[in-house]
């Protein structure tokens, strides 16, 4: 599998940094860089192109603009600087938002979405998964999680009937559980949207369990909360 991507950006250091990590990425193949939206618009007209990582904020043509003036959509990585934006990011239906900086690891989660919808194996078409313990592999219904926890180098899935204790990552994790249903509102915790009893003062509440949001997860959280009370 190969993924052609581009980037979309008018930030020459911005341009080079996803240069480099799609570089270490062997599936993805970037086939060109833009520094505005309107040559690219033309580009994947006569080209094929699967995923655009695209900047918002960019003068004389926005990101949203680009967005709007699609008719053949691509997989989009939102790349900005502005967290405020993400709301409306996801209003098009964009495969993930990247605040800038974002690290390497953060790129690959994103990634991994989309290599999930396009070979056909997104989460959301499966009901489970399967996670390696140390003694057997458990398969555990998506409906079942509450949150899952980091403790060092392993995590902690907390079901309905029980506790797993897995030593697959965070990133890995993402990848995995369906797009929509579970958020990282922490650095050691991603949770399950339709779990959470109640949300204060910057503390969410599932079952007994008081999970922190995290500083640099906040305005992605609170954005997606408020698209699902406003759906």
């Amino acid at each position: 599998m190969e993924i052609r991507c581009i980037v979309v950006d008018d930030a020459p250091l911005a341009i080079d940094k996803l240069e480099d990590f799609v570089e270490k990425l062997q599936i993805l193949k970037l086939v060109k860089t833009f520094t505005n939206g309107i040559d690219a618009i033309g580009f994947i007209k006569s080209n094929t192109v699967d995923l655009v990582f695209l900047d918002i904020q960019m003068e004389g043509f926005t990101g949203f603009q680009f967005l709007e003036s699609l008719k053949i959509r691509p997989q989009i990585i939102i790349t900005s600087a502005y967290s405020e934006y993400a709301l409306k990011g996801y209003d098009f239906n964009v495969t993930d938002y990247l605040i800038k900086p974002f690290a390497f690891e953060r790129f690959v989660q994103a990634v991994d979405k989309v290599i999930n919808i396009l070979s056909g194996s997104n989460g959301n078409e499966k009901s489970f998964m399967f996670v390696k313990t140390e003694y057997r592999i458990e398969r555990v219904s998506f409906n079942d999680i509450l949150y899952i926890e980091g403790m060092r180098e392993y995590l902690q899935v907390v079901t309905t009937k029980t506790k797993i204790m897995t030593l697959q990552s965070f990133s890995s994790m993402e990848a995995i559980l369906p797009l929509g249903n579970f958020f990282r509102v922490h650095k050691s915790f991603i949770v399950a949207l339709d779990k959470i009893d109640n949300i204060e003062r910057g503390i969410i509440k599932i079952r007994d369990k008081m999970i922190p949001i995290g500083l640099n997860y906040k305005d992605q959280f609170n954005a997606i909360i408020k698209n699902l009370k406003n759906n």
